[in-house]
């Protein structure tokens, strides 16, 4: 019996875990839930669930939610510390990280350091803090499992004693698939006027607001090569990134001898996480077995880089090093945040992301302190300029 905490419970991605955990009664319990502020959604999860323990944001959420679950045992807590606590806490064996941003880097660095498997959805903790957090898995022998599609694709694609240096079991080349989101094929003169609604809607993936803009300007796909650089020990330079609209193959890996491997399967993302739950076993998601006869022609494009400018900045972050993946990320979070609330234009937010990049020094990521301070700085910055923006 396996025992999960889900960091990030009433997220899209912790909603699908827990409807495989749901499938598996008999293989996995659940021993803690987190959400910041969806307290009813939380208490629902809990009623069903029945896990020991329970953390939200605040103190207010936390007493809110301790009244929903009124004679149930479920202890409940609140704040980053508590966060920390049950990612480390001995009683589980399994850590899902799916906090959204930079709030989610701690308590996933906490799970590292205390050895647990960690499948992870927060792309932050190796964006902002990539060397710290690979350095923590292999002092304290942690497992980690990427649960990101197109990380989960590349690691079923590589060899199993892939070694984690470039050339080395034969690896030319890591390509990283991307669908391109709802702006593909939009005139690029036309996205200073897109609106939130839109940037949202994305084809082919259900997912929260923040990742479905990320997916708009590519910012997400940036994000992603920053992390297989961490996960893969791949350089940028081997780190290809191709649209492919259909979003059937997740991800390919290339070889040496011209061989290139993929990972195919329906959008959905239960199938990467059922895989890395019952890794190196499988179990089902829920997911309907892929038609191949269905799908029709599957394309992919060299992606556009003035239609998105983010994906260039994320690339320009990993080739600088030290804490510009941090500027990076805070800006955007900033900027996204901003268009979400139409107080910026759609793209003001690679603009704004840019600002901050230029105008900002960034040293070495030495330590989390050093990290959290420049994430501090960059927001601070993104929020000066978001400030001094009309909207027209």
């Amino acid at each position: 019996m396996q025992r999960i905490t889900i960091l990030g419970a009433t997220g899209s991605i912790g909603v699908s875990t827990l409807d495989v955990l749901a499938r598996h009664p008999e293989q996995y319990q659940v021993y803690a839930l987190s959400a910041h502020g969806r307290v009813a959604e939380l208490a629902a999860q809990c009623r069903q669930f029945r896990p020991q323990r329970a953390v939200v944001g605040t103190a207010e959420a936390a007493a809110e939610l301790s009244r929903l679950l009124e004679g149930l045992p479920v202890d409940v807590a609140y704040g980053e510390a508590a966060l920390c606590e049950i990612a480390a806490s001995p009683d589980t064996d399994t850590v899902m990280a799916a906090i959204v941003g930079a709030a989610g880097l701690a308590p996933a660095l906490a799970a590292a350091r205390a050895g647990k498997k960690i499948l992870l959805a927060n792309k932050e903790a190796l964006v902002m803090s990539g060397q710290l957090f690979m350095d923590a898995v292999r002092e304290h022998k942690a497992t980690l499992l990427p649960i990101d599609s197109e990380h989960n694709a590349i690691f079923q694609s590589l060899p199993s004693q892939y070694a984690r240096a470039p050339g080395e079991s034969g690896v030319a080349k890591i390509l990283l698939t991307a669908s391109g989101g709802p702006f593909l094929n939009r005139a690029v003169e036309t996205l200073e006027a897109v609106t939130p609604a839109e940037a949202c809607k994305h084809p082919n993936w259900s997912m929260g607001r923040k990742i479905s803009v990320d997916s708009a300007t590519m910012m997400n796909k940036g994000l992603e090569v920053i992390e297989a650089h961490w996960l893969f020990g791949a350089p940028a330079e081997l780190i290809e990134v191709v649209i492919h609209p259909q979003s059937v193959i997740h991800s390919m890996v290339s070889y040496v001898d011209g061989s290139v491997l993929a990972q195919l399967g329906n959008p959905d993302m239960r199938t990467p996480i059922a895989h890395a739950l019952a890794y190196p076993e499988r179990i089902a998601s829920g997911v309907a077995q892929l038609d191949l006869t269905t799908m029709g022609a599957l394309q992919f494009y060299q992606p556009d880089y003035a239609r998105f400018p983010c994906l260039a900045l994320a690339f320009d972050a990993l080739r600088a090093g030290g804490t510009a993946p941090a500027l990076l990320n805070a800006a955007n979070e900033i900027a996204v945040e901003a268009f979400l609330d139409e107080r910026i234009g759609f793209r003001d937010i690679d603009r704004v992301v840019r600002r901050v990049m230029d105008e900002n020094e960034h040293g070495a990521a030495d330590d989390i302190a050093a990290v959290m301070a420049q994430d501090a700085r960059a927001r601070q910055a993104a929020s000066t300029i978001v400030a001094g923006i009309v909207r027209h």
